[in-house]
């Protein structure tokens, strides 16, 4: 989530203004492709403000709303909708899916982190992680743990997954406070979230400073990522796939592509990506060749005629 659209939402009189618009949105088919095509740009409902983005094995995507919590879902080789799991009322920011069709959802200001069915959107679990002002942001899953970002408290959230993945009862949440490197500043802080290509640590961009941070998950202990002096600058969603490290620079129009060592302590700008379909993406997932990324058009005022997308790119 960007942190230029959340400063306007925090001048609001209540933090959860985070909700531009609220309402039933209108679907926009997508036309249909030849096997084994993948659109290059997915239409989504009107009106719908999406951030969050999964996509599984199969090649079913997700997109969580900021409006009500919908999660659309389509096929990301045709573009054509699936279904709508409906939400919460209240935003649906980060997500992931994991190998049990286990949506896990950050809950923006709400403080909150939900788990719902990826096939039925029955909710399998909700969380509060803080009754602090917030910003629950993005999530990752690991194979012990699910972890959230908090874009406006210095700490991170830990859900410990049980044997078989075992959701946690609500008293076994655990806050990890962000130390080290770690320099809390004003504005929109800890943002997206992944792990090191070695599963040993995570990756946490600040996007208000665009400092990579790798920490520590026993300790917190935050370490500036060496990238040679670069800066990435409006940082949101992150993703790695062997070491390489996809950085969104939401308002930039662009994907930086760092080449990590397997620690994630030091790496290099390899590649900056951009497309002329980009319109403020925010975070990204892939599917075989392709990486995949939600508009959420921070820069232009939503409606509920605002029309979205998610668009691909090559990898």
């Amino acid at each position: 989530m960007s942190g230029r659209m959340v400063a306007r939402t925090l001048s609001a009189a209540a933090l959860g203004a985070l909700l531009f618009v609220s309402g039933t949105p209108a679907v926009l088919a997508a036309p249909h492709a030849p096997p084994g095509h993948s659109e290059d740009v997915i239409a989504l409902p009107n009106g719908f403000q999406p951030e969050g983005i999964a996509i599984d094995h199969h090649g079913t995507g997700y997109v969580g709303s900021l409006v009500d919590g919908d999660v659309y879902v389509f096929d990301v080789r045709s573009g054509e909708e699936i279904t709508t799991l409906e939400g919460p009322g209240t935003p649906s920011v980060g997500l992931k899916i994991d190998d049990q069709g286990r949506l896990f959802i950050a809950g923006g200001p709400t403080g909150e982190a939900r788990v719902v069915d990826a096939d039925t959107g029955d909710l399998l679990e909700s969380y509060t992680l803080t009754s602090a002002p917030s910003i629950v942001n993005d999530v990752v899953v690991t194979c012990d743990a699910a972890w959230f970002t908090d874009s406006q408290q210095a700490q991170l959230y830990k859900l410990p997954l049980g044997k078989d993945g075992a959701l946690p009862e609500s008293d076994a949440i655990e806050v990890v406070p962000l130390s080290g490197d770690w320099v809390q500043q004003e504005g929109f802080n800890a943002n997206g979230i992944a792990e090191t290509p070695d599963h040993e640590a995570l990756l946490v961009i600040q996007t208000n400073t665009g400092i990579l941070f790798r920490v520590d998950p026993e300790t917190g202990d935050a370490t500036v990522v060496d990238l040679g002096g670069v800066v990435l600058t409006d940082g949101d969603g992150l993703l790695v796939v062997g070491r390489t490290l996809y950085v969104v620079q939401n308002f930039l129009n662009t994907v930086a592509v760092i080449r990590l060592d397997a620690a994630g302590t030091s790496g290099e700008l390899v590649d900056q990506r951009t497309d002329s379909d980009f319109q403020v993406p925010t975070t990204i997932a892939k599917f075989r060749d392709g990486l995949y990324l939600p508009n959420a058009r921070f820069d232009t005022p939503p409606t509920p005629d605002t029309e979205y997308s998610v668009v691909r790119i090559d990898r």
